[in-house]
């Protein structure tokens, strides 16, 4: 089997969402609200389809929508501690990531399961463990000095 057919661990719903939390919480660090058009652009997305993402992660309480002419989307400064990547991640792909199959088979599990099941719990157990443990605030600060890019 080749590495790029195992399924993505992400949605690409998911991808942008967590692209564009972290593009609000880089301007929200700057005291800048940012609009759809705005965020679609930088993270390199379709503008529809981050309208739709950006009300899903409104709609959890990652992001806060304000409305209006001076309104956009922000994060509070004091709340970046507290989202975690794993909030993104809930508000938009579920949590399927941490039940789903590594093959994408319907059904997989201890007593039948696919060739990659007992690896793959150990790569879901690290991945949960990455998303609980990642700060918002932790993934703006790194692109706010320049360590880490959103987009090539």
């Amino acid at each position: 089997m080749i590495l790029n057919e195992i399924p993505l661990m992400f949605s690409k719903a998911c991808e942008y969402g967590i692209r564009a939390t972290v593009y609000i919480a880089l301007q929200s660090l700057e005291g800048r609200r940012v609009i759809v058009n705005e965020i679609a652009k930088e993270i390199d997305s379709p503008i529809a389809f981050t309208a739709k993402i950006l009300q899903q992660l409104s709609k959890s309480k990652v992001i806060h929508s304000v409305k209006g002419p001076t309104g956009g989307f922000e994060i509070e400064r004091n709340n970046m501690n507290t989202v975690k990547l794993s909030m993104i991640v809930h508000a938009i792909d579920g949590d399927d990531i941490y039940v789903g199959c590594g093959l994408g088979l319907k059904e997989c599990n201890a007593s039948r399961p696919c060739p990659l099941h007992d690896k793959f719990i150990d790569i879901r157990n690290d991945l949960r463990s990455m998303l609980e443990n990642t700060s918002l605030y932790e993934l703006a600060t790194g692109l706010e000095v320049g360590l880490t890019y959103l987009k090539r």
